[in-house]
């Protein structure tokens, strides 16, 4: 598509983005809504909308080339996946459930389930690809650096007895003597063949013409017949066409563009930084000394109308109040004054109250809470992000909705927004110069009038203001200060720690849309969510699952690293095991592996069989691993990460039953229950992977079948099961003999399945989680707890 298509998709998400904070920020504020129900309507309506604008903007942001209006599309794309964010926080406390059902909000906006999909921003990878490809190189080179100081293995001579050697030789010689005889067989059978049809009668050859005629005829109109089906099931709609199966030229010129395109906002990119250099140095060198100027000129004349008006020279403003900028704002100098002098009042003012008035803000507080108490009911939490939102729509309102752009065809920079932004900058630059030399002279001008007067000399000095005194908080001791980065890398992969993620994507992980999830949850039954649902929670949180075996967990954690571009550190118990031996060698290992994945941000840091760390009962055969040998040195340094470090721990099992939750919960915030695949999911599963394998999906192979006696098994039990059926040799076999579903059900019938009840223990043990609670209270009625009971009642109720 062209720039201007671009261009106008931004105008309609823009437009779309404008409604929406019509309705978020009202001219009076919405009462709040007593029915769950309908708040859970609108917040879900809201989520989807916002999931659209979402989906648009970041189809644009990835192809626009105008270095100024991505700035500005970013910004809006920024915030409306962190309006997305809070919005799905605020369903999830309101509606006590990870997953949500909106097919009927979906019904109601004519979307599809494919528009619910979250996009991952392609930004996350293609404005960081030089730094994770030297990221990828330097763990290669260390990973190659590990295998060749590795020792070889010793190669082990397996000591055997006579008799086994006897019979490994009769089981050669057996099968060497009974190839030779099927092959002496097979010659025999070929020359009786040959005798037989060597003089062959008249009557032999009639009957040979006419059986080839039969089955020649037979073969043609069973084509013929073949060729009208599907001609006329392609005609009612009820199969494509082939030639829409195969990637037409046009998709791949498309794609090509896009490519291309790519680069040219690089190249765009780099004019335009060269451009900010090129335009700064020049409004430095023409508009700097005139600013310089004007401003002094002006605060002179301020202090001259000061001292006619109040009699003496003001003091300077601060810095931190914004120094001459509070000396240009429309203000006459009397009005200036009286602010400083107000501002300084308060500071020095700042006294308890006393009883009276203590008393009378008690008084005004019990009105306050009647009035909340008469106005219960549910209301959105306070946004971070819709002041952003208005921001970067003002933005693009006031400039670029009606910006001509007739002679801008290659959607370069415009100078002219370069030098507006950029005068401001230099002005805040000038303006702290010009504070220094004015407050100077400020000073030398009262030191002259108060000679003159005879009078004392007032100073300007600030006062410190006194530090506030409170706890210090204790410096993490680096225990590696003394090491580079690549040391400690080479040491974590030596180790086992810092692996590379495998290639997979987050579309790779399939499944389908949970059609009757709401029509289920209005009869009071709690659906399963499907393996799409999961798949849109890990887009959102990026943090791992609870669930069956081979439902693809450690899958996902390959597919969260692959697209955020993250390095993946595994601290499982049973890869721990036996590394960095006690207290301080555990204290090393967790110190150099949170140091490394704070350096190398985006990080993930991996725990495979979490409730191996929180054993109610260690089991005998694992006492020698130290399981628990984490649990009470991780939740510390978990600690150590800031808001702004994007290091996520993220813990797999497929048994937290034998786990304490309480212990669990406190560590993991988000707990997510991955399900068995449902019919959808598994027919989607079966029909994708067996394509992958290079198998041909025909007539033969009745996947509707397939998938409804598969039901209990998982992706990894569908995978074991295609590779085995679908060989490189059954692959070259498929033009003469297509796949059968009976193929496959022989080799999945020798695996157990994840039975209905191992699926009922993981719900029953989800209901005992914080949210699992919190929606059994929903459904039952008792939404709010009791209140605290206290005095004597308190007692007893303790005594029970």
């Amino acid at each position: 598509m062209s720039q201007r298509i671009y261009n106008e998709l931004w105008a309609d998400a823009q437009l779309e983005l404008s409604r929406l904070l019509n309705e978020e920020l009202p001219a009076e504020p919405p009462r709040p809504e007593k029915d769950r129900v309908v708040f859970f309507q609108r917040l879900a309506m809201l989520y989807v909308r916002y999931i659209q604008i979402f989906r648009q903007l970041e189809k644009v942001y990835d192809q626009v080339v105008h270095p100024q209006k991505r700035r500005v599309i970013r910004l809006v794309l920024d915030g409306v996946i962190g309006r997305v964010l809070e919005l799905k926080n605020e369903m999830v406390e309101k509606e006590f459930s990870e997953y949500h059902y909106m097919d009927d909000v979906l019904h109601d906006l004519k979307l599809r389930p494919a528009d619910l999909e979250i996009p991952i921003p392609r930004y996350f990878i293609t404005e960081r690809n030089k730094e994770l490809q030297k990221r990828k190189t330097i763990l290669k080179d260390i990973l190659k650096m590990v295998e060749m100081t590795e020792s070889p293995e010793p190669l082990m001579v397996k000591d055997m007895s006579q008799e086994e050697a006897i019979k490994i030789i009769q089981m050669a010689e057996r099968s060497r003597q009974g190839r030779l005889r099927a092959k002496l067989n097979e010659e025999s059978r070929n020359m009786n063949r040959m005798y037989r049809t060597k003089y062959p009668g008249t009557v032999g050859i009639d009957l040979a013409a006419v059986c080839i005629q039969k089955v020649w005829r037979g073969y043609i109109q069973r084509k013929r017949a073949k060729i009208a089906r599907d001609e006329e099931m392609i005609f009612l709609g009820m199969a494509m066409d082939p030639k829409y199966q195969v990637t037409c030229p046009a998709e791949i010129t498309a794609w090509a563009s896009e490519a291309c395109t790519r680069i040219k906002q690089e190249e765009h990119e780099e004019d335009y930084q060269r451009s900010i250099v090129a335009v700064t140095k020049q409004l430095r060198d023409v508009e700097g000394h005139d600013m310089s100027k004007t401003m002094k000129d002006q605060i002179r004349q301020w202090f001259i109308e000061c001292r006619n008006a109040t009699g003496s020279f003001p003091d300077y403003p601060d810095e931190e109040d914004g120094g001459s900028a509070l000396i240009f704002a429309e203000k006459t100098p009397q009005q200036l004054v009286e602010e400083i002098a107000a501002k300084e009042d308060v500071d020095s003012n700042n006294k308890p109250k006393g009883k009276e008035e203590k008393k009378k803000k008690g008084k005004k507080d019990k009105g306050k809470d009647e009035e909340v108490e008469e106005e219960a009911g549910l209301k959105m939490l306070p946004s971070a992000f819709l002041s952003d939102l208005e921001v970067g729509n003002k933005t693009f309102v006031d400039l670029w909705q009606t910006h001509n752009e007739s002679t801008n065809f290659s959607q370069r920079h415009e100078v002219e927004l370069i030098k507006e932004e950029k005068r401001k900058v230099i002005e805040a630059e000038i303006r702290a110069q010009v504070d220094e030399q004015m407050r100077q002279e400020l000073a030398e001008w009262k030191l002259v009038v108060d000679k003159d007067k005879g009078g004392k000399i007032k100073g300007n000095a600030k006062k410190k203001k006194g530090s506030k005194s409170g706890k210090k908080k204790k410096k993490e001791k680096d225990l590696t200060a003394d090491r580079t980065l690549e040391s400690l890398c080479q040491e974590l992969v030596a180790q086992g720690l810092l692996k590379k993620a495998n290639n997979v994507r987050l579309q790779d992980y399939l499944g389908d849309y949970s059609y009757l999830g709401t029509t289920l949850r209005q009869n009071d039954i709690e659906p399963m969510p499907s393996l799409s649902d999961v798949r849109q929670v890990l887009s959102l949180y990026a943090i791992l699952p609870l669930g069956p075996a081979g439902v693809g967990k450690k899958m996902l954690i390959h597919a969260v690293c692959q697209e955020t571009g993250a390095n993946l550190f595994d601290l499982s118990p049973l890869n721990t095991a036996g590394k960095y031996p006690g207290k301080s060698g555990l204290a090393m290992m967790l110190h150099i592996v949170f140091k490394v994945a704070r350096l190398l941000q985006p990080s993930i840091i991996w725990i495979e069989d979490a409730e191996k760390m929180f054993y109610k009962k260690v089991p005998k055969e694992e006492k020698e691993l130290d399981p628990k040998r984490l649990k009470k040195d991780l939740p510390k340094f978990l600690k150590l990460i800031k808001g702004e470090d994007r290091v996520l721990i993220v813990g797999t099992t497929k048994d937290p039953q034998s786990a304490d939750i309480k212990s669990l919960c406190k560590m993991y915030s988000k707990i997510i229950l991955i399900p068995r695949p449902d019919y959808g999911s598994r027919y989607i599963l079966w029909k994708q992977l067996i394509q992958k394998r290079g198998g041909e999906i025909t007539k033969a192979l009745d996947l509707s079948s397939l998938a409804k006696i598969s039901d209990g098994y998982t992706p990894g039990h569908m995978v074991k099961v295609i590779q085995s059926v679908v060989t490189k040799r059954r692959v070259l076999q498929q033009a003469n003999r297509p796949l059968t579903a009976a193929e496959f059900v022989a080799p999945l019938a020798k695996i157990d399945p994840v039975f209905q009840e191992e699926e009922e223990a993981l719900k029953n043990w989800y209901s005992k989680t914080p949210l699992g609670k919190k929606r059994i209270k929903a459904a039952t009625g008792k939404e709010e707890e009791e209140a605290p009971v206290k005095g004597k009642d308190a007692k007893k109720k303790g005594k029970k």
